[in-house]
């Protein structure tokens, strides 16, 4: 029989090292490096998840076996297999020097194997991983000889690498980019318009979709492609708009590969900072300004209701929720919500005005962080919280929770009228948290 001897007493105190007051925080990372936890909260998108928003595109991982597990599970998990294949990197492969081969032959033989059963792609994706780079594969090689081999399927690089994670664009970052990088060049429609590098469609309901058709302005946006062709339209557009913080660099280089315009109007949780940015995308179309006036009177009457609804109940706000933790936890605070913590490892630069607003005016919020090592005890906490976010819910161990990732797709006022709308629902209805969390890239349409 095994039997637990470790005294969790002083290990569950997970104040020294993964958790303080704001008031005592660096920005933009308050937690120091080190050993690394990961939750069972998986709503949040991986990139297999997002390379799959290219449609009829085919993944090819070329990667170690150990590597491929957690991949392999998730393109099953997607119900995407076929979507999907593998290439093993063995040691005699790294030891004998020949990885551009192997990419080569391994990636024609999938190809061939494809062709045969009918479904030969017309864009793959080819993930290599940090035994590429510490090796000194000559990736570019490998890939000019593919592009000569197949000139009727379009190749772009993608990443398997945990060490980009701390240095340059985040591997989120770049996977976002690779989302567009085989767009081709093609005649520029004066009124089409592209919103670019989320994982999630856009709000039909946010002021940012509406002030876009309204202008009679043709809407591209990969999450809503339904086919190769269709996807290529969106190199169309005459201006692109990205408002997720991780869309922006790719943005950018999109932008100057074919000369459009990029717009970026990040997400934001302040109504000025909403006025502003759809005021600038009224400026770039030609459509008429909304209403601030009535929007942010909409807004203070959602907030109103939902605080004469759960009271004192306290807060807390995870980072996978939403792109700006803070910036939502300000705006709750500055209506009287109990917000009582945050969850993130470190924060945006566009945060930087929220995290100074709250050290003056919320000194005892709690930052928690959500990979420090001692956060493997924290879910045995007694619950009672209210959670914004998967990673919050099961730290909190509450099934009082707002159950989104990556801000749903909201944005604009109408993204704080429903954030209410979702927080009451929460209040209200317990939902099942430990069964939830565990299912990986929430709204990809997963089998489970």
């Amino acid at each position: 029989m095994l039997k637990r001897i470790q005294n969790t007493e002083n290990v569950c105190d997970i104040r020294t090292g993964a958790e303080l007051r704001i008031a005592e925080a660096s920005f933009p990372a308050p937690f120091q490096s080190g050993l690394e936890y990961s939750s069972p909260a998986r709503g949040t998108w991986n990139i297999v998840h997002t390379g799959m928003l290219i449609p009829q595109a085919h993944e090819i991982f070329v990667c170690a076996a150990g590597c491929l597990r957690g991949v392999v599970l998730t393109a099953a998990e997607m119900d995407a297999s076929e979507r999907f294949s593998t290439v093993a990197v063995r040691e005699r492969d790294l030891l004998e020097g020949d990885m551009e081969d192997l990419i080569i032959e391994g990636v024609t033989d999938v190809i061939e194997k494809l062709t045969r059963a009918g479904r030969r792609p017309p864009a793959i994706l080819v993930y290599t991983s940090c035994v590429h780079h510490f090796s000194g594969c000559d990736i570019e090689a490998a890939y000019a000889a593919l592009r000569e081999r197949f000139p009727d399927i379009d190749f772009t690089d993608c990443y398997m690498n945990p060490i980009m994670r701390k240095s340059g664009l985040t591997p989120d970052q770049i996977m976002r980019s690779r989302l567009y990088s085989l767009l081709k060049p093609r005649p520029i429609a004066p009124k089409a318009i592209a919103i670019l590098g989320n994982d999630l469609p856009t709000d039909e309901e946010s002021e940012l979709v509406r002030v876009i058709r309204s202008a009679g302005w043709t809407l591209h946006e990969i999450t809503s492609c339904r086919s190769y062709a269709e996807y290529q339209r969106m190199a169309e557009a005459a201006l692109y708009v990205s408002y997720y913080p991780a869309a922006k660099a790719g943005a950018d280089a999109l932008a100057a590969r074919l000369g459009g315009r990029h717009l970026y109007l990040p997400f934001s949780y302040s109504c000025s900072e909403i006025a502003a940015n759809l005021d600038a995308l009224c400026r770039a179309i030609g459509a008429p300004t909304p209403d601030h006036a009535a929007k942010t009177a909409e807004c203070r009457k959602a907030l109103a209701e939902t605080r004469a609804m759960i009271g004192d109940t306290p807060i807390a706000i995870d980072y996978t929720a939403v792109p700006r933790p803070l910036g939502l936890a300000r705006l709750l605070l500055e209506n009287g919500f109990r917000v009582t913590r945050v969850y993130a490892d470190s924060f945006s630069g566009e945060e930087k005005a929220d995290f100074d607003y709250l050290r003056q005016a919320c000194p005892d919020l709690l930052v928690t962080a959500t990979v420090h090592a001692k956060m493997r005890f924290a879910s045995e906490r007694e619950g009672g919280c209210l959670a914004i976010g998967q990673k919050a819910a099961y730290f909190e161990n509450t099934d009082h929770f707002v159950n989104v990732v990556e801000g749903g797709g909201m944005y604009g006022y109408e993204a704080i009228v429903k954030t209410c709308a979702l927080m009451r629902e929460a209040y209200l209805e317990p939902k099942p948290m430990r069964e939830l969390v565990q299912i990986k890239g929430q709204g990809c349409g997963c089998c489970l």
